[in-house]
């Protein structure tokens, strides 16, 4: 379970040392910390669970989404990459629970194509597998042409292209001109030759 600082306060209240007692469950192994202020007490929990608490707003997002929906081979393990907005940085945290990247995307694109999950008694938001791609070329260089956004989708992203065709289309096409990239509008010709 996911406690904040103030959920351990309340919990342990009746303690008069709180901070004392959160460091000495630390010690012990029954609190794992996540970020400042942020303590987890099951080892074995997915890092997904947690990635929206440490820094947010946030949702799990480009590479990460992109093996989750089965779009790409592989993935770092245990890297969980997640979209934020405004930060005007990328932010990077290492804990027990895995490497955690966020990267900024476009305001007027970030809160839509976002799925709100829940598993296993935790909530956690995830782009849908259209956003994700999105997410993922925007934070790309720029390409030239068609044939190097194919080879830039197909070859270095190794995105599997049964999978690729079969992205709804019409999402895709709401949120590629919230980016004002020049890869999602390469993207776009790629869709447009296909219907």
């Amino acid at each position: 379970m996911l406690y904040s600082f103030g959920d351990l306060a309340l919990k342990f209240r009746n303690y008069v040392d709180i901070k004392g007692k959160i460091r000495r469950e630390i010690q012990s192994g029954r609190l794992i910390p996540v970020a400042r202020g942020l303590y987890e007490s099951e080892q074995n929990t997915s890092g997904k669970y947690l990635a929206g608490r440490i820094y947010g707003p946030s949702y799990l997002s480009f590479e990460y989404a992109l093996d989750f929906y089965s779009l790409i081979p592989e993935s770092v393990y245990q890297t969980y990459t997640s979209a934020t907005f405004q930060k005007r940085r990328s932010k990077k945290y290492r804990n027990a629970f895995g490497s955690f990247l966020y990267r900024d995307v476009p305001a007027k694109a970030y809160p839509l194509g976002i799925v709100l999950r829940e598993e296993n008694g935790y909530s956690y938001q995830i782009a849908t597998p259209e956003k994700a791609l999105c997410d993922e070329l925007y934070s790309l260089s720029p390409v030239k042409n068609i044939s190097e956004i194919k080879a830039l989708l197909f070859e270095d992203l190794r995105l599997d292209e049964q999978e690729f065709y079969k992205l709804n289309t019409i999402d895709l096409q709401k949120l590629i001109p919230l980016y004002h990239s020049t890869n999602l509008n390469l993207l776009n010709k790629i869709i447009e030759r296909i219907h």
